[in-house]
């Protein structure tokens, strides 16, 4: 008996504790297959619920986009005669003052949508991918291993070859940095 009053148990064989490795083994496996059945119901709804929503979004976004174009038009119906009729204007120049203001928001809403449009390029993610060897930037970027930062290695990558035309990959296919 120990100090404490509990007895020792003898160690196990040799087969004992290979038959609890593998018991240990087999529930490790168990619940890793349980954890990607679990994932994968995951995923599956949270798709499903994603298409479903996507086509009410449609549906309601284009119901939004033609009650918006309509009451636009009519509030620059309005426009129109109001500078045609108590502004005193021409017709050409009533319909030409709102088709230039017209074209003006377009462009500035045109130039806003392509500013959002760069963050589908996925930056980040192609950087990272670049950094583990993956991609068509991992010729350009430092290992990850290296204390080089990623960002800098983009910012520092040459756009264009020694003639002025842009580098491609092993396709053929230009290298568009991120």
């Amino acid at each position: 008996m120990s100090d404490t009053g509990e007895e020792k148990t003898p160690p196990p064989d040799l087969i004992e504790s290979m038959r609890q490795v593998g018991a240990s083994g087999r529930a490790s496996v168990g619940a890793a297959v349980d954890i990607a059945k679990a994932l994968r119901k995951l995923v599956a709804a949270d798709v499903s619920l994603a298409r479903s929503a996507m086509g009410r979004t449609m549906v309601v976004g284009g119901l939004a986009g033609a009650f918006g174009v309509t009451s636009w038009l009519l509030v620059t119906s309005a426009i129109v005669l109001f500078l045609h009729g108590q502004a005193g204007f021409s017709w050409v120049l009533s319909l030409l003052l709102p088709a230039v203001v017209n074209l003006v928001l377009a462009g500035i809403a045109g130039w806003i949508a392509m500013k959002y449009f760069e963050h589908t390029r996925l930056k980040a993610t192609r950087r990272q991918l670049a950094r583990l060897g993956i991609g068509e930037l991992a010729d350009f970027m430092p290992d990850a291993a290296s204390s080089q930062s990623t960002r800098e290695a983009v910012k520092s990558h040459p756009g264009e070859d020694g003639n002025g035309r842009p580098i491609k990959d092993e396709q053929g296919i230009d290298v568009t940095p991120p």
